[in-house]
């Protein structure tokens, strides 16, 4: 699934190439897209009609066209989702769900192969939908509390990864980057929150920083064709990554080779040797 940097990059694409269009036509070619939109496809496809697209926004792995009347396209890739910007007229992807028709001569796309995805309007949410009002602010974001959220970590009693991964605490991190900043800082993603002492976190914030700027630069993970930016092109971060799916390769940092483990129904990533397991585990 998409995390902060690849979220991030389509949000700039957006940025760059929709914001001040306005919104000639919808069209919705599968419901499934828009089934948070609980009036429907119809209603989804009028509301947005004659629109203004006046910002790109995001929060965490979410992101919001903010519309002139104060309501917003609020979206979420899920697993496949990809936001498209195409010339009016191009042929259709095999998977595209809907489609906007702007006033520059373009469309801009939302395309899903899983549907796990969708598009919904957001009431009055320009400056920040309601439903994602809950998600916490992301490491990269200006306003991020960083001592509020050194302390909130330490407050916890749970595994260290979890607590990463858990978006009302800290936006956009995901299983990639999770493994990734954990590395950097040699933590076990098992280390009990209460153990760590306030360096350890704050070290493990800066790592998380650093991680995701890197990516960011790099266009973001891609591993497959399912990730990509609004001009259709992967990012290269995957050639970069030091513990994230390199089990049995070279640790970067000592040589050992890199174990993988199961963890939440999915999988983390460590070196044995720098992120030794602590004697009191939590998940």
């Amino acid at each position: 699934m998409p995390e902060l940097p690849e979220v991030e990059v389509v949000r700039l694409g957006l940025d760059r190439f929709v914001v001040g269009q306005d919104i000639e036509a919808v069209r919705v070619l599968h419901p499934r897209p828009v089934r948070r939109h609980l009036a429907g496809p119809a209603d989804f496809e009028e509301r947005l009609s004659g629109r203004r697209i006046d910002a790109a926004r995001r929060r965490g792995k979410y992101l919001w066209l903010a519309l002139d009347s104060g309501d917003a396209i609020l979206g979420h890739l899920g697993m496949s989702g990809q936001l498209l910007v195409q010339p009016h007229g191009a042929p259709p992807e095999r998977h595209l769900r809907v489609a906007l028709t702007l006033s520059g001569g373009i469309d801009l796309r939302f395309v899903d192969q899983r549907m796990f995805g969708g598009l919904s309007v957001s009431p009055g949410g320009a400056e920040l939908p309601a439903e994602i009002a809950h998600i916490a602010r992301d490491p990269l974001d200006p306003d991020f509390d960083d001592d509020g959220f050194v302390s909130a970590l330490r407050r916890r009693r749970t595994g260290v990864k979890r607590a990463l991964l858990d978006q009302t605490l800290i936006s956009g991190v995901g299983n990639i980057y999770a493994d990734e900043a954990l590395w950097a800082a040699r933590l076990h993603y098992a280390r009990p929150t209460e153990t760590l002492r306030r360096p350890e976190v704050v070290r493990l914030l800066a790592e998380t920083r650093a991680v995701m700027a890197r990516a960011l630069g790099e266009g973001g993970t891609s591993f497959d064709n399912l990730y990509v930016n609004v001009n259709g092109e992967s990012g290269y971060f995957d050639r970069s990554l030091s513990a994230y799916g390199q089990v049995g390769l070279p640790c970067p940092r000592c040589g050992t080779p890199i174990r993988r483990n199961a963890f939440m129904n999915r999988s983390s990533f460590t070196c044995p040797r720098c992120q030794p397991r602590p004697r009191r585990a939590r998940w």
